[in-house]
């Protein structure tokens, strides 16, 4: 799904203007982007970063552009550390025109297959990371949710709900924006 998105935004960015539209895909499900890491392998155009359970499915991992394979039981201080470093590195090797946010439910605590240990605090915190680091560079941003297998289905229906709410603040941030 994000693999097509993008590439339908550079072909339509492609119709509009000379210069190609460059992709971040930011994923941060619990599973590694292991198709997304495997269509967009030496694309200069996009860049696919992926924060996953190193030992979760898949269990043969393909190549990201940035790979952080994170230990089981990693709770909210560690993952959030963790991608502090990943967005600092992406900055470094990539200036992304669009991002496309994979928001995972399924790091959350409570969640059968996930294996991390969020809160729901903490992945508030991980989503609005991601906002704002888009909107500090002024770098539009598409959301999609992923995967999420709470215990509990109000878990993650309470995580996903957050990671909208958290989209709609960064939306009327963005609608006030000065032009």
């Amino acid at each position: 799904d994000a693999a097509v998105a993008a590439r339908l935004m550079q072909a339509e960015q492609g119709r509009r203007q000379r210069q190609p539209l460059l992709v971040a895909i930011i994923d941060l499900d619990v599973h590694q982007g292991n198709g997304t890491a495997s269509i967009f392998q030496n694309d200069p155009s996009v860049f696919t970063l992926s924060l996953h359970g190193d030992k979760n499915f898949p269990f043969r991992k393909e190549m990201s552009d940035l790979d952080v394979a994170l230990p089981d039981g990693c709770a909210d201080n560690d993952y959030l550390h963790a991608l502090d470093l990943a967005l600092e590195e992406l900055e470094r090797r990539f200036e992304p025109t669009l991002v496309i946010y994979l928001a995972g439910a399924d790091p959350h605590e409570r969640d059968r297959l996930g294996r991390l240990k969020l809160t729901h605090d903490g992945l508030e915190a991980r989503d609005r990371r991601v906002f704002d680091w888009a909107w500090r560079r002024r770098v539009p941003l598409a959301l999609t949710m992923a995967g999420g297998y709470g215990v509990d289905i109000e878990d993650t229906v309470q995580a996903q709900f957050n990671t909208w709410q958290v989209a709609m603040d960064y939306w009327q941030r963005w609608q006030n924006r000065p032009r």
